[in-house]
Parts: C-alpha cells; sequence; structure tokens
C-alpha cells in the first residue's frame, strides 16, 4: 500500500521537501497532510489527486498521487 504525496512552489519550501510516501489508504487529503506535516491545512490550498482537482474531505485510496500546492495565479 503506497501513496505518493507531492508539495509543489511555497509549500515545498516551507516543508523542506518536495514529497512523501504515505502508507495508509483510506483517509481524507486533510488527515493525510496533518499526519505528515503536524499543522492544519491552510485553507487556500489547492488539493490534487491523480491530477484532478479534489475536496480536502476526499478518501484517498491505494495507489493514489495526492498533490497539494498553492493558488495559482497569473497575469
Amino acid at each position: 500500500m503506497s501513496i505518493k504525496v507531492r508539495y509543489f512552489a511555497s509549500l515545498k519550501e516551507r516543508l523542506g521537501r518536495s514529497e512523501d510516501n504515505f502508507n495508509e489508504a483510506g483517509l481524507s487529503a486533510d488527515e493525510i497532510w496533518q499526519k505528515l506535516t503536524q499543522q492544519s491545512l491552510p485553507d487556500n490550498v489547492l488539493i490534487a489527486v491523480n491530477m484532478e482537482y479534489a475536496d480536502k474531505s476526499y478518501i484517498v485510496q491505494d495507489g493514489d498521487e495526492l498533490a497539494f500546492f498553492p493558488p495559482v495565479t497569473g497575469g
């Protein structure tokens, strides 16, 4: 059982790493964030599961790729 967790942009810099492997399926994206970072998930963080936007309550399954990234802005 394995879930790849990836962090992008300022989250990567803030956490000091770009990814983690997580070995517990059946938890929400929010719960995984809290277990790996020991922090509450910031309100403005975007979440993707298998390259599709997801809600923080999405239940992540074995083999999924979970990504966290700050809001994207453009001009």
